[in-house]
């Protein structure tokens, strides 16, 4: 855990509190947390359970990976301690959007287990739902939308996860939902997390008709 070097600070609780803000916005807030190896399809089931979402009338926003490093993690590389900063940053970014009462959903790879349990840590049970998007990597080099892992393989991009030695991806050994994007198309994952979240009473409202 990183420590605060600040010092003569504190917390200042609002006049609103979280279960105020989810009775007005009519669901229970939560991080759904995609995790996955590049090109697994992360940004894809992200993107468009973001849209449904928002379509039946709840408040949900998408942290995605790349999206992140155009800006707050610009100053980050890929070396693993830059990876543990980065996903570090974005668990605490996610932790105010969920209190908030936003349904937030992050794309990242997010390859070690200890930073994504660190992350886990942030929050209280029930609020961080870990979203293992499988797919294996033959299939996600096939699928590659930038070409990355023809470069990597050619050593043109250095610790690249799941190919570089020093890069490992480190699957989530026990996640809420376990999606396998070889068999099953996007439109499939989102029901299936739609579902879970249907089945747990996140949505305190009847979805908008139509959606």
């Amino acid at each position: 855990m990183t420590k605060s070097i600040s010092e003569n600070i504190t917390w200042h609780p609002g006049h609103v509190n979280r279960a105020e803000r989810e009775l007005l916005l009519g669901q229970k807030a939560c991080c759904i947390w995609l995790t996955g190896l590049s090109a697994c399809g992360k940004s894809t089931i992200a993107m468009a359970l973001e849209q449904v979402l928002v379509k039946r009338g709840h408040a949900a926003y998408v942290l995605d990976g790349d999206n992140i490093r155009h800006g707050l993690n610009k100053n980050l590389g890929f070396s693993p301690e830059d990876r543990a900063e980065n996903i570090r940053r974005i668990s605490e970014v996610a932790k105010l959007f969920v209190d908030a009462g936003l349904i937030v959903i992050t794309s990242f790879i997010s390859p070690y287990r200890a930073d994504r349990d660190q992350a886990r840590s942030l929050f209280a049970p029930g609020e961080f739902i870990e979203v293992f998007v499988d797919a294996p990597i033959d299939v996600c080099a096939q699928r590659d939308p930038k070409g990355l892992y023809q470069k990597a393989l050619r050593g043109e991009i250095k610790s690249f996860t799941g190919v570089s030695p020093d890069a490992p991806y480190e699957a989530p050994l026990s996640p809420e939902l376990h999606l396998r994007t070889d068999v099953q198309d996007a439109a499939s994952c989102v029901s299936t997390i739609l579902h879970y979240l249907e089945e747990r009473g996140y949505f305190l409202r009847e979805a908008k008709s139509g959606t």
